[in-house]
């Protein structure tokens, strides 16, 4: 199991803690769009880094935006292997292509 399915597995398991003692119950309490914000809080941090130029706090922020976008898929019933699912199914297919089909709803 890798380091991102643990923190899923983490989350889902935080999903009914108490908010007073788990941040990601208190997140996940607030619901979906308190989770979406938090998320886009997280990547706007993770650009500013990236734009810098830090390495340290561009690692730092993306850990951080890949905690809330699993809090925030948690939050709409979306798991890590749905998402991953996703990505195999994309695999080896072109970006250009992928985002074509998606146009035309394939």
């Amino acid at each position: 199991m890798t380091a991102l399915e643990r923190l899923a597995a983490t989350i889902a398991a935080r999903r009914g803690a108490d908010p007073e003692t788990s941040w990601t119950a208190k997140l996940l309490a607030k619901g979906p769009e308190k989770c979406a914000e938090k998320f886009g809080e997280e990547a706007v941090e993770a650009i500013i880094e990236a734009v810098k130029g830090d390495r340290d706090r561009l690692t730092a922020e993306a850990a951080d935006v890949l905690y809330h976008l699993l809090v925030m898929l948690a939050a709409r019933d979306v798991t890590l292997e749905d998402v991953l699912i996703k990505l195999e199914r994309r695999e080896g297919v072109s970006g250009i292509d992928e985002k074509a089909d998606r146009k035309t709803g394939g």
